[in-house]
This record gives structure tokens, C-alpha cells and sequence, in this order.
């Protein structure tokens, strides 16, 4: 198999091009979950939460939220299409057009905040190393290498840059890392300090959850290329488990131990620890590159489902070319919340997936997809009531002020365990009752 694959648009993915295993998906995602800013909400966590709380939520969210992504993955493995082309069975051909516009937009943000990291910890190194920050440059070449990444599509990524030796020295530079952080902790007085409060376990194991879960809207886009359901269910969610749980531990160590917990002071306290630190960091932020790959990839792939017939390259150039352009003049501070705004439809959209796939015999025909009615009223309500109570819940609220102000203006409640979970199932049951309707007869196409 030619590692070099065609740009796949929507269609589902032939059996010839379905080359990605176990080992290969749990590269990728394990890839994908070694990230500064997965290190960042592990640095949340605490003081408010005690070492032990942390890391137990940290296990915890993680088994739930990648059981998500997992099952995510195993649908789109299934289906063999990308994730927006997925939700055209629950929602409707023109219905699926909703997420995929946020989902477009939540990957261009999080590219362009990916690189914003990326150039802030290559910066840090550069100065430290060579007392150059040159920070735009930096936002330029990883921009660009960002865009190779995406033009190589999933299994020419894994295969050429991430098998061959990407995983190898990532895993390296993890180990140092972990090192570093653990070599002058007092492991005993960490792990007998009190917590200072503000949180709760609960509300600790719904950010891992939220953090996890952010993949559901992009698994699918490359999981289409499993060989088979059991290699994307695992490699998705077992890969995005080991990377995430390992990143989020050691923001909790960094903290604790180093007192860092904002992603502008890591990397320069990293490269100050001296010259085999500031090359593992290295190896780390040229890694981080992979989830700026990960979303500019799945944006083109995104817009495709409402574009079908524009070429995925030149869509792949676009969007990176928006993600530069965002890192080089947008400021870090109050841009993740509005990501994180976004983000928020997408836990209870899973719900509604994930029932509607299991009435439909845990499986989706390709009439179900291509052949869809243009809208699936009832299960766009149970998906946006879903949204409004993972906002009714969510504590503090999330969003720019003036979707703050709403939501605290509805008399906002804290029930003590987040809310991921009451939104899912909310919509998840919602869509169970609801799905039975009748809309998922096949329709002629809409001319609109």
C-alpha cells in the first residue's frame, strides 16, 4: 500500500484504502493526547483538588471520555465517512450542516491556538538557546509544516512521519520530561498536602471529560480509514487514554512541585532547566504540530460536507493559511473560553449520535447517510436541549460576557458533578424517545 493516498473527500472510504490497524490509530491518538495544552487542565486540577483527587479524576474523566471517542471512532470506522458526513443519518442532510459549520469553526480556532502555543514554547527555547525569540517566523514555519502534515492526509502522516520516528522521540522527551518534573518532588508531602478547595472530584472528572470529548466532532475523519471497528474503538480511545492521562499527570506534578500552571511560563522554565530539557521540549512542541495538523485537517475535511466537489487541498491550504494569519495577530488570554463555548455542542450532539446509531442496529447504511431527509426535527431538539442544560449546569459559565450574562440570567445551578454527563444523557435519552418520529425515511434531495 502506497502510503501517499488520494485526498478521500465524503465518499466512504474504499476497502483498498482502509490500511490504518491497531498500532497504527493507537500511535495517532497517543500522538494526539501528548499536548502543552492538555498539561494546562491538568494544572487546574490543583490546588483545589488533592494529588491523590487529581489523579483519580484524571483516571476516572479519561475512561469515560475516551470510551466516547472510542465509540466515536468505531461509528465513523463503521460508516467509513468523516464525522460531519456521519451526523447527516441523525440530523439530516441540511441538519448536518449546523455542526459542521461549528465544528469548522471550533478546528480553525484550535489550530490557530495550537500555534499560538507551539510559536510561544519554540520562542522560549529559541531565546533561551539562542537569545532569538523570533516569534512570527516560528508561527510561520510551523504554519507551513502544519499544512505538509494535512496535504499527507492520515495514513501517509502516520505511516511517513509519526511510525517512522515521530513516536520514538516523542516518547523519549515524555520520559525525560516526567523525570525533570518528579527528580527534586517530595512525593510523600505532595501526596499528604490538603487540598485548598474551589472544586470538587466531580467537578474534576467533567474538564478531563470536556477535554476528552473535544475529539468526538474529528475522530471519524480518520478512523473512516480503520481496517476494522475493534482497531478504531481501541486505538481512538485507548491511544487518546495513555497520551492525555500521562500529559494531564504532569501538569498536576508541574504545578504542585514547579508552580507552573499558565502555558506561556512552561516552555521557558523547561529550556532553563538546561540543554537535554530544552530538546525534549523540543520534541514536544515539534509534536504539538500534529494537533494543529489534526484540526486544519478536519476543517477542509468538514467544509466538504457542505462543499463536496472543492478540492480538500486547496481547503487544507485555506484553513492553515486563516489558523497563521489567527496566531500572528489574535492575543492568548479570553480566546479558549469562546472554544470552549464551542465546543459544549458537542457532548450532547454525541448523545444524540450514539442513540440514534443503536436504534438503527448499532450500524448505518449508506442510504441512512447519503439518502437522509434534508432535516431530523426532533433530534436537532434533543441535541440543543441537551446544549442548554450543559450550559444551565456548567459552573463557571462558559463563552464571551454577553453569553455569560444569558446563561446566569436563567438562574444557574451547580449539582456537584459538571455538566458532560447530565447533558449527554439528557440527549441521549431525548433522542432515544424522540428517534421513533418518523423522519428517517429517505427523501428526495431538497433543492435548498
Amino acid at each position: 500500500m502506497d502510503d501517499r493516498t488520494p485526498a478521500w473527500g465524503i465518499d466512504p472510504v474504499p476497502e483498498r484504502l482502509r490500511t490504518l490497524g491497531l498500532a497504527d490509530l493507537t500511535v495517532l491518538w497517543g500522538n494526539l493526547g501528548v499536548s502543552l495544552l492538555v498539561l494546562v487542565i491538568g494544572a487546574l486540577l490543583v490546588p483545589a483538588l488533592t494529588l491523590r483527587d487529581a489523579l483519580l479524576a484524571i483516571v476516572v474523566g479519561g475512561l469515560i471520555g475516551n470510551a466516547m471517542v472510542g465509540a466515536a471512532g468505531l461509528i465513523g470506522a463503521d460508516a467509513r465517512v468523516p464525522s460531519m458526513v456521519l451526523l447527516r443519518a441523525p440530523l439530516g442532510r441540511r441538519g448536518s450542516y449546523v455542526p459542521t459549520a461549528l465544528n469548522a469553526l471550533q478546528c480553525l480556532g484550535w489550530a490557530t491556538f495550537e500555534l499560538i502555543i507551539i510559536a510561544a514554547a519554540a520562542s522560549a527555547l529559541s531565546d533561551e538557546l539562542f537569545g532569538v525569540k523570533a516569534r512570527a517566523a516560528w508561527t510561520i514555519f510551523f504554519g507551513v509544516l502544519a499544512t505538509v502534515f494535512a496535504l499527507l492526509g492520515p495514513v501517509g502522516f502516520v505511516r511517513r512521519v509519526l511510525r517512522r520516528f515521530g513516536v520514538w522521540v516523542v516518547l523519549a522527551s515524555l520520559l525525560y520530561l516526567s523525570w525533570w518534573a518528579l527528580s527534586e518532588a517530595n512525593l510523600r508531602a505532595l501526596w499528604d498536602a490538603p487540598a485548598e478547595g474551589g472544586s470538587s472530584f466531580w467537578l474534576g472528572v467533567d474538564l478531563v471529560i470536556a477535554i476528552t470529548v473535544s475529539w468526538v466532532p474529528l475522530v471519524a475523519d480518520y478512523t473512516r480509514f480503520s481496517r476494522n471497528r475493534r482497531s478504531a474503538f481501541w486505538g481512538a480511545g485507548g491511544g487518546y487514554f495513555i497520551g492525555g492521562t500521562w500529559m494531564l499527570a504532569l501538569g498536576v506534578l508541574l504545578v504542585l512541585d514547579r508552580g507552573l500552571s499558565d502555558p506561556v511560563d512552561i516552555p521557558p522554565a523547561v529550556a532553563a532547566a538546561g540543554f537535554a530539557a530544552a530538546i525534549a521540549l523540543l520534541a514536544v512542541t515539534l509534536d504539538e504540530t500534529d494537533e494543529a495538523f489534526a484540526n486544519v485537517y478536519s476543517a477542509a475535511v468538514s467544509l466538504q460536507n457542505v462543499f463536496a466537489h472543492a478540492q480538500q487541498r486547496l481547503l487544507v491550504v485555506g484553513v492553515a493559511t486563516l489558523a497563521t494569519v489567527g496566531a500572528l495577530l489574535v492575543e492568548l488570554r479570553n480566546y479558549e473560553s469562546f472554544l470552549l463555548l464551542l465546543g459544549s455542542f458537542f457532548v450532547p450532539l454525541f448523545g444524540v449520535l450514539l442513540a440514534d446509531w443503536l436504534r438503527s442496529g448499532a450500524r448505518y447504511t449508506r442510504s441512512q447517510i447519503f439518502d437522509a431527509p434534508a432535516w431530523r426535527p426532533e433530534l436537532l431538539l434533543a441535541w440543543l436541549v441537551g446544549f442548554g442544560l450543559y450550559h444551565w449546569l456548567h459552573e463557571p459559565p462558559l463563552g464571551p460576557s454577553w453569553w455569560v450574562d444569558i446563561v446566569e440570567e436563567t438562574g444557574q445551578q451547580n449539582i456537584g458533578i459538571g455538566a458532560s454527563l447530565p447533558s449527554f444523557a439528557a440527549s441521549f435519552a431525548l433522542a432515544l424517545g424522540l428517534g421513533s418520529l418518523g423522519s428517517r425515511l429517505p427523501q428526495p434531495a431538497s433543492k435548498w
